[in-house]
């Protein structure tokens, strides 16, 4: 047809679905259909702090659901993967299979996840819910060293500056600064909070790169939540404290907790992550502990200290210097970031 030649170009710079040109095919349409992604994709910086909002109710859920930490684990992944298996399902019929070694990362990626939700849980009950927070937010400094060592992702100066004040912020909010409790096992405490950041620096780097088609976040994420739920199934039975028989209201919020954080929350951040350096979107997640301090303070009537509210501020500020670039130099790190 005549009209192919126009066609092509017009998805190629990214024609609206209400050009009046029509599409010669269904391999034609499928770049303006997956457009609403790419769209978020460009503001990478946003994408992944909604994202971030949305996880950041975990916690409250958790204690809502009040069950044991593996339990919690295999009905976040096994209640988000109908939700998560119609979107990916829609992706392919608009994009084609994914493939292969992308999804092989995914699940490598789900293997990572079990861990760092299973080991978060755990952290809390042995040492207390500030030092666990401190202990999983390291991933900040494994996410950034991993990234250049492994990716060749040569941390910015902004980047080295933010890490320690970001830290700071994430110790003053713990409690530990204003004699937070350790728990009852200090040292089983830190070896699974330590446990705990390595698995989350993994999941975020590997499910990063088995992410790179901004147009399909939800394939990957269905991958690496399915590969998560069965890994944490067997944990559970393992250690002897998973409960398979549902009940209400536990798994209502349990149920709340997989659509509001495993599909909208990860679905978000899955999409950003293509477009932003690896220890620029670990340093984001760590709004996570803000949104839940707030979220504590509103559901749960906790009453947040003012060294807590110093370190939500310090937090920001970090966060602030960490991702805002200077004007001269944003659209070569924008570039490479795409690559």
């Amino acid at each position: 047809m005549a009209t192919t030649p126009r066609t092509r170009a017009q998805v190629a710079a990214g024609a609206s679905a209400l050009d009046p040109e029509p599409v010669a095919g269904p391999d034609q349409r499928a770049p303006a259909r997956g457009s609403r992604w790419e769209r978020m994709a460009e503001r990478p910086v946003a994408t992944a702090i909604a994202g971030t909002v949305f996880i950041a109710f975990s916690g409250t859920l958790v204690r809502f659901a009040d069950v044991s930490p593996t339990t919690a684990a295999v009905f976040r992944c096994i209640y988000a993967l109908p939700a998560l298996a119609l979107l990916a399902a829609a992706e392919r019929r608009r994009f084609g299979p994914r493939p292969a070694p992308g999804r092989k990362l995914a699940c490598i990626a789900g293997v990572c996840f079990a861990g760092d939700l299973i080991l978060w849980h755990h952290t809390i009950n042995a040492v207390g819910g500030g030092l666990a927070t401190v202990l999983g937010n390291l991933q900040v400094v494994v996410v950034g060293l991993v990234a250049w060592a492994v990716l060749g992702e040569r941390p910015s100066r902004s980047l080295f500056v933010a890490v320690p004040v970001v830290l700071a912020g994430v110790v003053l909010i713990s409690g530990v600064a204003g004699g937070g409790a350790y728990g009852a096992d200090p040292v089983l405490g830190v070896v699974f909070g330590v446990a705990t950041s390595l698995c989350y620096a993994a999941f975020i780097l590997v499910l990063r790169q088995g992410s790179t088609d901004v147009r399909r976040p939800a394939g990957p994420l269905l991958d690496a939540t399915a590969v998560a739920a069965v890994v944490c199934v067997v944990a559970g039975l393992l250690l002897g404290d998973l409960v398979l028989i549902p009940s209400w209201p536990a798994h209502g919020w349990l149920l709340t907790l997989a659509l509001s954080s495993q599909v909208m929350g990860w679905m978000l951040i899955s999409s950003s992550l293509p477009r932003l350096p690896a220890a620029v979107t670990s340093m984001l997640l760590l709004l996570q502990p803000i949104g839940a301090l707030f979220l504590g303070a509103v559901l749960l009537a906790e009453s947040p200290s003012l060294v807590q509210l110093v370190g939500c501020a310090v937090i920001l500020a970090g966060v602030v210097v960490a991702t805002v670039r200077r004007p001269g130099r944003a659209a070569s790190r924008a570039a490479l970031a795409v690559d």
